[in-house]
């Protein structure tokens, strides 16, 4: 549990450090709005390819091959990224980066499950997650901010090399090397039987729209607040960097506490309930001006919300539908559709209307999604109604 949820906090830093030196990457290699809308999809399509056919491998090879691979990959990408000279070397080092984090992420989610016993799958789901919005979202602005005073934003990428290196040391050792019993059989499968399987299940199709939803909204808030706050509500630098952070604290705070409560009532009520709060928040956030302390409050809200509903969707939605050999190919095959659409596409739509409608336009379009969310969760099967109360803790 304690790896998992290391490297997941590396899938965090490796994912969205850039994103608070947007403003300063950009000054330096001119970039536009545009530009940094293909840098933020490249690596999500990446990301999402990866999902897709990694997630599928690992319930059948196991878990460690995979694990120790990515974390190598991307331990040394991020370094890489501080060497770009423009957009291209930017968008090559993301693809790269985003395979790597893309295997990582469904292997990770399907071995912190089966680490945990049923009645924990939330929480611990929930913990293990948190990691990626506390390290990427919520630390990462906060260290950049400072970073910044003493070194160029090329030698801030190479400071979590080794860090990366460590971890994939300690997976490959602690890690069991053999897949789980269930894959002795795994030879008699094919990964188009695998996925069409998994497709059988309702959750599993609305699952992977659900992502589509609540990746637009992390995407478009983590890649162009910044420049919103800067460009369109002249927030200082310092200012912009300690809001953004409340992206962070918001999104480790909801990501634990919701899909933990979702333990005692159930996984429907909890998404229903954290869509129309995500709504809400990111409505009020687009109608709020210069004022710091509620853009703080605000942003922590929406990713308060939003980060659960992630953690919930390919986490406990998927997991508890579809047969245990199978879950980390539907974890994976959600997240593909999520971050091929909803992290790929979307900030490409996002960069485009920054630049030619005007950047203060941009909450809408999460604001939208959201509300489409909102309605498929509403149509989402529930896969553990009350199951604390129904059934006592076996520990």
């Amino acid at each position: 549990m304690a790896l998992m949820a290391l490297g997941f906090g590396l899938v965090g830093i490796d994912r969205f450090l850039i994103a608070t030196m947007f403003p300063v990457i950009a000054r330096d290699l001119r970039l536009s709005y545009s530009d940094i809308g293909v840098i933020t999809g490249a690596l999500a399509v990446a990301w999402g390819a990866s999902a897709l056919f990694t997630g599928n491998a690992s319930d059948r090879i196991g878990r460690r091959t995979v694990l120790v691979g990515a974390l190598i990959v991307f331990s040394l990408l991020i370094g890489a990224s501080g060497l770009a000279a423009g957009l291209g070397g930017l968008v090559a080092v993301r693809v790269v980066m985003g395979l790597a984090d893309g295997a990582y992420t469904p292997t990770s989610i399907a071995a912190t499950i089966e680490a945990s016993a049923p009645q924990r799958h939330g929480l611990n789901i929930g913990i293990q997650q948190m990691m990626l919005p506390l390290c990427g979202l919520g630390i990462a602005p906060l260290m950049v901010a400072g970073l910044l005073h003493l070194v160029t934003w090329r030698w801030i990428f190479l400071i979590f090399v080794a860090p990366g290196v460590w971890l994939a040391y300690a997976v490959s050792r602690i890690v069991p090397h053999r897949a789980p019993a269930y894959q002795a059989h795994a030879d008699r499968r094919s990964s188009f039987k695998d996925w069409r399987q998994v497709l059988a299940y309702r959750n599993v199709r609305l699952g992977g729209a659900l992502m589509l939803c609540w990746l637009t909204c992390l995407i478009t808030t983590s890649a162009f607040l910044p420049n919103y706050f800067i460009d369109y509500l002249k927030l200082p630098f310092g200012q912009m960097s300690g809001v953004m952070s409340a992206i962070g604290i918001g999104s480790t705070v909801g990501t634990v506490a919701l899909p933990w409560l979702s333990d005692y009532i159930g996984r429907k009520p909890v998404m229903v309930l954290s869509t129309v709060g995500a709504l809400a928040s990111l409505l009020l956030l687009a109608s709020t001006g210069a004022q710091v302390q509620v853009l703080f409050a605000l942003l922590f809200m929406v990713h308060f919300f939003n980060n659960a509903l992630i953690t919930l969707t390919v986490g406990p939605l998927c997991s508890e539908t579809v047969p245990t050999p199978l879950m980390a190919t539907a974890s994976g095959l959600v997240i593909a559709v999520g971050e091929l659409f909803g992290g790929g596409v979307a900030p490409v739509v996002v960069g485009q209307v920054a630049q030619h409608i005007g950047i203060d336009r941009i909450l809408w379009i999460p604001s939208v999604m959201m509300a489409l969310g909102l309605l498929l969760s509403i149509l989402s099967v529930e896969t553990r109604p009350n199951a604390r109360f129904r059934q006592p803790s076996s520990t």
